[in-house]
Formats: structure tokens, C-alpha cells, sequence
């Protein structure tokens, strides 16, 4: 079996699990999963993670991640995108001035509200099974931050933005609040994911490029690059093999631990002992 991670670029009209089933096929194995969904609208950076790299799967949705999006003014939808029902109209008189310093005034922390659309569950239940069974529900709210944001262009009733926003974002629901600071309503007509932490469009394979063998798999090694590395002498390596605690060695959160330049594990700072570290992920 394969081990690996594998950067796709994502078609539009495909859900992130449409993807995953047909590399399940294409690899002959279920162990498969993907970092961070993308509605079937979206296009872009699919992080796939292969056999015991799907351990990474946690850790590689924590990273930020970069969108081009495209809002279509003047009609608000109730998915919040253009594949929705038409819910409202309302006309607009916009300048690229305003819109610049409304798109400025999103950057940093904010308390954001989760689409009634979105696969989010509430007593287990997801909130596109309250939505479409016209079930009332008090929608969750979460902190989410946007790193970074810029107007592309603004052309007749469109506006297309870039920007860097963390895990849990929806830019669905950024859209939204975009339009209600704009005194106008709007949906999002396309998204496209431009990167996930290091992993960039330009990088990625589409699903024929994978079909025809077109492609190579970033190794362990590779994806944990950016870490700080701690090199586990023959002792230190028997207590890590066995999932000890151990003194903490390394400045950062995370750290990633190789023996004889083989990545063995993920350590993270022991939370009762910030002077000791704590398996996050294992590879033996």
C-alpha cells in the first residue's frame, strides 16, 4: 500500500468525497481521507492524505488556507451561494472605495455564524437535514480569523476577492457579512482554493493526472518539512517507540521526531508539564 499525500485540484460540481471514492479505486484502498471539504461548487486544493498519512489529517486542516472568491451583488440565496433559492433582491450603488474598506474592516478575529446549509452537526444532527426539513434552529457560532483579504476587481454586479482565513471558515457566511457592511445583499458565484498551508494550486494534480499516472506523492518526510525536527538518539528512540513522555526538546507547539532520518513520530507540549513533551501522532 501507498503512503503519501497527494495535492489535487479540485473540479467544480464534485463533492470532496466524490474525489476520495474514486482514488480509493484508482489506489485500491480505503484508507483514504481528505483535509479540509470543499462544497461541490468550490474549486482548488484538496489535501488527500494516503495510508498512514491519513494520521495527518487533523494536524493538516489545522493550517490556514487561501481562496479567490466571486460575489454576485443584488440577490441573496438561502444557501448562500448561487446554487440556492433566489430569497431576496436589493439593489446597490458601490464604489471600489467602499468596498476596499469593507473588506479591510473583516481582517483579524471574528465571531462567525455557520450557514444553515453546512454539514456542522447539532445534537446529531447536520444543519442542511434541519434546513431542508424547514426545521428552526439556533445557528453555532465560532471565532475564525481573516489573515489577510484583498479586492481583485469589481466589474458591473461583481466583486472577486482574495484572502486568508483560518480552519472553520466559511466564506459563504464571510460573503454575507460582506454584503450587509455593503448595505447590499449577495451570494457566492464561484471559490476557488488557491492553498492550504504549503500546499499550493500550482502544485496540484487534477483527477486525469492521476488516472494516468501523472503525479507523485509528497512523503512524510516532505509534508513535515516546515516542522522543527529533533534527531532521537538509540535511548531516546525506545522511549518514543513506546509512547513515553518525554523532556521537551524543542521550542515550538509540535515537533517532529526522526530516527536514522526516518520521521517516527509527533510530539506536542505535555499540557500538565509545558517542560515535557507528548505523542500527537505515531508512525511505528
Amino acid at each position: 500500500m501507498q503512503n503519501g499525500v497527494l495535492i489535487i485540484n479540485k473540479e467544480k460540481d464534485m463533492t470532496s468525497r466524490d474525489v476520495v471514492n474514486i482514488l480509493t479505486k484508482i489506489f485500491n484502498t480505503k484508507k483514504i481521507g481528505h483535509t479540509g471539504t470543499l462544497d461541490p461548487i468550490a474549486e482548488g486544493v484538496l489535501v488527500i492524505c494516503i495510508g498512514k498519512c491519513t494520521k495527518l489529517c487533523d494536524l493538516l486542516t489545522n493550517k490556514y488556507k487561501e481562496y479567490i472568491a466571486t460575489i454576485k451583488l443584488g440577490i441573496a440565496t438561502d444557501t448562500l451561494d448561487i446554487t440556492g433559492n433566489i430569497i431576496a433582491k436589493k439593489d446597490f450603488s458601490l464604489t471600489t472605495n467602499d468596498i476596499e474598506k469593507v473588506l479591510k474592516s473583516f481582517l483579524g478575529k471574528s465571531i462567525q455564524e455557520v450557514p444553515k446549509y453546512s454539514a456542522v452537526k447539532i445534537n446529531g444532527k447536520k444543519l442542511y437535514e434541519y434546513a431542508r426539513s424547514n426545521q428552526e434552529i439556533v445557528l453555532p457560532k465560532r471565532e475564525i480569523e481573516v489573515k489577510s483579504i484583498e479586492l481583485l476587481s469589481f466589474k458591473d454586479d461583481e466583486i472577486t476577492f482574495k484572502t486568508m482565513v483560518s480552519k472553520g471558515t466559511y466564506i459563504r457566511s464571510l460573503i454575507n457579512d460582506i454584503c450587509t457592511q455593503l448595505n447590499t445583499v449577495g451570494t457566492m458565484s464561484s471559490l476557488i482554493r488557491t492553498k492550504q498551508g504549503e500546499f499550493t494550486i500550482e502544485n496540484a494534480y487534477t483527477l486525469n493526472d492521476i488516472k494516468n499516472n501523472n503525479y507523485q506523492l509528497l512523503t512524510v518526510e516532505e509534508v513535515l518539512s516546515n516542522l522543527e525536527t529533533i534527531n532521537l538518539d538509540d535511548d531516546l528512540y525506545k522511549k518514543v517507540k513506546d509512547g513515553a513522555i518525554i523532556d521537551k526538546l524543542f521550542k515550538d507547539d509540535i515537533a517532529c521526531l526522526k530516527y536514522q532520518d526516518k520521521v517516527i513520530a509527533i510530539y506536542k507540549t505535555y499540557a500538565k508539564n509545558p517542560n515535557q513533551a507528548k505523542p500527537y501522532i505515531m508512525f511505528i
